[in-house]
């Protein structure tokens, strides 16, 4: 017989189109399949010349990401969308065309994915928290905008292995690990996210990926019938109880998700007991809860293996309830069981797509989007962030964590990060709470702020009117939110700062020039230094940026002198009180290398720098060089102008010598952060372990006084730092004292 002949190009779109539109009828009579079959026709002849890096016609991957959508039964804006989101980016199809042809709803998502992959193709981390950025703002305002990105990102990962280069492989899988995996989970596409992490792990760590997978091949082999015997013995122990059993299905853990916790328990692959789970599928909640107590006297229980996400779901709207337990046959299997109802099951598997918000609503729907605390979270994160770089700092901090769960004195559920603080908890329930947080009760007893809470803790938040964020908070508070909105506060302080020591600055240097230096008469100089107020001006003075001689001479310039020698402050002897030195060799008493000699130098009292710490120099006009710690939060504040960074070490037989010289000579002041118990003799019992270790207490100052505990910072004159971590190791031991750290400012 004769083969059919191939039908023409047009025809094999069109009915290519009228199938695909079909398939969402039939989900959604109500859906417009005449506009998807027109989107689809749309985006075959704008990609018609087009090609994929396998070689593939590129409108097979629009029609995947479609797909795909459609696979969680979209509506058809969120379908036409996948169709036709790349043509903007890689066509000359234009935004109004679109709008005129499909409307503006789909105009407006298919810019918000287009505005996502044109900075995508970037590949700096800039670019990337930019990318970033967008997208929160842009799933704040359609959630949609999310889903159809998950489907590109996702079927880029399926056909990622025909990308040739390495570094951009492992640039998107990286990017998919980071950001799209964590938002997957978080609106609850636990397919998605496993999916997404399982391709990317593949291309991050190919060897960790081809080990772990080989085991699991093993052991299917071993056991290819142990899935169907655990099912059938759970159902049967299920079904003896009385219980009516919708489904009850096996499955392994995702390779990478095995990895994970391998790392993350520093155990064996032989030593996970969770391997393999099951999940149950009951009619009702009350239901779940008789099947997990069948499960519980049929089977020895794993202890801390029991999590109860129906009364406290998670963020993403998940319930269920997991439980681990040892079957004695077959083999002493250990094996995780979860027990849901139907409802539960969907929204587990599809996340937000499982009640999906615009199928009856519209746009009146997105009032439900705010349900979706955490997004509301990022946005607060972006309002507070400075730059692009922090947000994306702050926002996988939001992602990442594993999760506790505290409450309110009025029973209200709070979800935060494993080692969260008091702090923490605060801004979780309002940013004004924290700002203004001067206390914590938690389970009724008064606890530093800095205590980390746990599983099902009652957290009372004390605030005061007027109260304001402590800079040292930032130390140890771990979500995004609570870090972003501090350092804000931090830098509105510092901004403040240096707006008034600028202004003093430079009203002093034009009064020993005795000249005016009025507002007015400053005008010449935001030209000259491309200050756009006056207000920036006095910042940058106040914070060393500009020297206010320089100002002076840029608007009187016929009182500049000299100009091309070189300004530095004069030598001045020493003295031993003093935190300002000038280096001039050893005889000087500062032992450092990498200094001009005569230039003046300061240790900076933020992070008290001590021989053994990595430092830095810092340059200030008309003040000379102050040394941090590498690790100084400080520095942050100088990232836009590295040319004031130099690079400086401890001349440790500099510092031997002023040791060896006796009476003090080559100590360095170290400050130490303690919490103690508010008992008698406990300050006591601090001084005699300072002593103990050869330490010298320079200053005391109890910085919070409650009922059963106070905090004092100490600083304490120590040799190196060495010297400073034994005298640490010495309080540690006291008695009465609970917590003790270096502190950094």
């Amino acid at each position: 017989t004769q083969a059919a002949a191939p039908a023409p190009p047009d025809e094999a779109r069109d009915t290519a189109a009228a199938a695909f539109a079909e398939r969402v009828r039939r989900y959604d009579p109500k859906a417009d399949t005449a506009l998807i079959e027109a989107a689809y026709v749309t985006a075959a002849q704008a990609h018609a010349s087009q090609r994929r890096d396998n070689g593939d016609p590129y409108i097979t991957h629009p029609a995947a990401v479609a797909e795909i959508l459609a696979g969680y039964r979209l509506d058809t804006a969120s379908i036409i969308t996948g169709l036709l989101h790349d043509v903007v980016e890689d066509t000359p199809l234009t935004m109004a065309a679109i709008e005129a042809r499909f409307g503006r709803e789909i105009a407006g998502l298919v810019d918000g994915v287009t505005k996502l992959t044109r900075l995508e193709l970037q590949s700096d981390r800039t670019k990337q928290a930019e990318n970033f950025r967008k997208l929160v703002l842009a799933m704040s305002r359609d959630i949609r905008v999310l889903l159809v990105k998950l489907a590109d990102r996702l079927h880029n990962m399926r056909t990622l292995h025909y990308v040739r280069e390495l570094p951009r492989r492992q640039r998107i899988a990286r990017e998919t690990m980071e950001i799209y995996a964590p938002l997957a989970e978080r609106i609850g596409m636990d397919a998605v996210k496993t999916e997404l992490q399982t391709l990317a792990f593949a291309q991050l760590d190919p060897e960790a990926s081809d080990t772990i997978q080989a085991r699991l091949n093993f052991l299917r082999g071993q056991g290819a019938d142990v899935i169907e015997e655990v099912r059938g013995e759970l159902r049967r122990v299920l079904e003896e109880s009385g219980l009516r059993v919708l489904e009850v299905t096996g499955r392994e853990k995702s390779p990478f998700s095995i990895w994970e916790k391998m790392q993350r328990r520093n155990v064996a692959f032989e030593q996970l007991s969770d391997i393999m789970a099951f999940r149950v599928v009951v009619p009702t909640r009350e239901q779940c809860y008789a099947a997990l107590g069948a499960v519980h006297a049929a089977f020895p229980v794993i202890a801390g293996r029991f999590k109860d996400y129906i009364s406290t779901p998670k963020s993403n709207g998940y319930q269920s309830l997991h439980t681990g337990v040892t079957l004695r046959h077959p083999r002493n299997q250990k094996i995780e069981v979860q027990i849901r109802t139907p409802e539960m099951h969907d929204i587990a598997e599809n996340g937000v797509a499982a009640h999906w918000l615009y199928k009856d609503g519209g746009p009146a729907s997105q009032k439900e989007v705010v349900r979706f605390r955490w997004v509301q979270d990022l946005l607060e994160i972006l309002e507070n962030s400075t730059t692009g770089d922090e947000f994306l700092e702050y926002t996988k901090l939001e992602l990442y964590e594993d999760k506790v769960f505290c409450f309110t004195p009025k029973g209200q559920l709070i979800e935060l990060p494993r080692g969260a603080t008091p702090v923490d908890f605060a801004y979780a329930v309002h940013s004004q709470v924290g700002d203004t947080c001067v206390g914590a009760k938690v389970n009724g007893r008064l606890m530093p702020l800095r205590h980390e809470l746990q599983n099902g803790d009652q957290v009372e938040i004390m605030t005061a009117r007027g109260g304001t964020p402590s800079p040292q908070w930032e130390r140890f508070v771990v979500t995004g939110k609570a870090r972003a909105r501090i350092r804000r506060y931090v830098h509105q302080q510092q901004k403040q700062q240096n707006l008034a020591d600028g202004r003093a600055m430079l009203a002093r240097a034009f009064r020993q020039e005795g000249v005016d230096g009025s507002e007015k008469a400053l005008e010449p100089a935001l030209k000259a230094f491309k200050q756009p107020s006056l207000s920036d001006l006095y910042v940058a003075v106040g914070n060393g940026n500009i020297g206010p001689k320089d100002v002076v001479h840029a608007v009187y310039p016929e009182l500049r002198q000299n100009a091309h020698a070189p300004r530095m402050v004069p030598v001045l002897p020493p003295r031993p009180s003093s935190r300002a030195y000038h280096h001039g060799g050893h005889d000087s008493g500062v032992p450092l290398t990498g200094l001009v000699a005569g230039m003046a130098v300061h240790f900076a009292g933020c992070c008290h720098p001590l021989p053994g710490d990595r430092i830095c120099g810092i340059v200030t006009t008309g003040k000379g060089v102050t040394i941090h710690t590498r690790d100084c939060q400080t520095l942050a504040s100088f990232a836009a102008t590295p040319e004031r960074f130099i690079d400086v070490e401890w001349d440790l037989a500099a510092v031997a010598e002023g040791l060896a010289g006796g009476g003090g000579r080559g100590l360095r002041t170290g400050r130490i952060s303690v919490i103690a118990a508010n008992e008698p003799n406990v300050l006591a019992g601090l001084t005699n372990a300072v002593a103990k270790h050869e330490g010298a207490i320079a200053n005391l100052k109890v910085v919070n006084r409650q009922q059963d505990f106070f905090e004092i910072l100490v600083d304490v004159d120590v040799r190196d730092l060495r010297h400073l971590s034994t005298v640490i190791a010495g309080l540690r031991g006291a008695p009465g004292i609970t917590q003790v750290e270096r502190a950094r400012a």
